[in-house]
């Protein structure tokens, strides 16, 4: 029977998750399995790798054959490199030992680039959050230089408007006092005809 270790689809719709199965050839790609070797997340960033390396060098030794994306996971977690040892452990050109140290020295550097991608990433992101924030305190200081420009413009406009009306109000009072003024003079002149 032709065992192949591939992805079986998991998640939704544009979320996928992924885990990592030995199977038949012939089982469909989300059917039966063997055995499940781990689990893969490509929605985070970076991607979540769990796997269960001797469970997957065990599949190898037996002739397994990775697809691609597995091959790439297997490579990145290190399980092709423990099976190559194992095989150089077997013909006796190194120790268990030796070739337990070596894994554990490539698993150190390996989490140490890891690790400095990850930090990388936190200050790219810690950097765009503080652009963010500038931008938005510039555009908030232009808003409120805005506001103040138009409470300014409208308090302008009723100052005006005020000086307006009470100019209008001092010619009324004016026209009216003139008026009474000459409808006075008009009485005062009818009374005197009327004394005359």
């Amino acid at each position: 029977m032709p065992v192949k270790i591939r992805l079986q689809r998991h998640g939704k719709k544009g979320k996928p998750f992924f885990w990592i199965v030995a199977a038949d050839t012939r089982a469909k790609r989300d059917g039966k399995f063997l055995d499940k070797l781990g689990i893969y997340n490509p929605n985070t960033n970076p991607a979540t790798i769990e796997l269960d390396v001797d469970g997957a060098v065990k599949w190898l030794q037996n002739g397994a054959q990775p697809t691609d994306t597995a091959r790439a996971i297997l490579s990145y977690k290190g399980a092709l490199l423990k099976k190559h040892l194992a095989v150089g452990v077997k013909k006796g050109a190194l120790t268990e030992e030796q070739a337990e140290e070596k894994f554990q020295a490539w698993l150190e550097e390996k989490e140490g680039k890891i690790g400095a991608k990850k930090d990388s990433l936190s200050k790219a992101q810690e950097a765009e959050k503080a652009k963010a924030l500038e931008a938005e305190k510039e555009a908030n200081a232009k808003r409120e230089a805005e506001f103040k420009e138009a409470e300014e413009a409208e308090a302008k406009a009723a100052a005006e408007a005020a000086a307006v009306a009470e100019a209008t109000d001092e010619a009324t009072v004016e026209n009216a006092e003139e008026e009474v003024g000459a409808a006075t003079a008009e009485e005062a002149k009818t009374e005197d005809k009327k004394d005359a």
